[in-house]
């Protein structure tokens, strides 16, 4: 898995609340809300992002129960 990159944000807190409440309607984080965010306005002026695959998710191969 890459290493996402980490930065300092300062929001206005009424525009924090208002990603966190949309956050809390999608069942996401306020992070993961954010990137969903920045993609959807990206996407609309035409910037193409390339997503990094997935984690793994579930057990490892070859792990007993």
């Amino acid at each position: 898995m890459t290493a996402k990159k980490a930065f300092p944000l300062r929001l206005d807190p009424a525009l924090y609340e208002a990603i966190r409440q949309a956050a809390d309607a999608d069942f996401r984080s306020v992070n993961a809300e954010v990137e969903v965010l920045l993609r959807e306005a990206l996407a609309r002026r035409g910037v193409k992002v390339r997503t990094s695959p997935a984690a793994p998710r579930g057990r490892p191969p070859g792990s007993t129960d």
